[in-house]
């Protein structure tokens, strides 16, 4: 009984680091992301930025979307009685700023336009039909 809860434990310490490893790699990349997006913006606009503020926009800009946007996407979803966040909720999370609203509903579009008809979620047929198509039983005579 000892080795199989030491197994487990030993497991779920492997799991956790492999958790907190990937959690570290998009963090990284989250904030090469900004970092890139930064500069990129400063170029544009002829304008010169300091690697120390570029590092406090990232820091601010991960500490937005782990803590707050995260929250709020799942509050969004936990009152429209769901359990996974869906588009129209990372839309709804930009209201205050019309024009990344904007941005994300035309690229909402865009991905609905380019998901092939097989794929995307067809109606489901009222309960009562679906109550009459399996109560249906065949039997085969022998």
């Amino acid at each position: 009984m000892e080795k199989a809860t030491d197994m487990e434990m030993e497991r779920e310490e492997v799991e956790e680091e492999e958790t907190e490893s990937v959690s570290d790699v998009l963090r990284d990349r989250f904030r090469l992301s900004t970092i890139s997006i930064a500069e990129a913006e400063a170029k544009r606009n002829g304008m010169e930025i300091s690697e120390p503020i570029v590092a406090c926009i990232s820091d601010l800009a991960f500490k937005y979307a782990a803590e707050q946007l995260a929250k709020d996407l799942e509050l969004f979803a936990q009152h429209a009685s769901r359990k996974i966040v869906k588009m129209e909720d990372v839309i709804l999370s930009a209201h205050r700023n019309e024009h990344l609203a904007t941005s994300l509903r035309s690229l909402c579009d865009d991905l609905k336009a380019k998901e092939p008809q097989s794929e995307r979620k067809r109606k489901k047929t009222p309960r009562k039909e679906n109550k009459a198509t399996t109560s249906v039983v065949h039997i085969l005579d022998n």
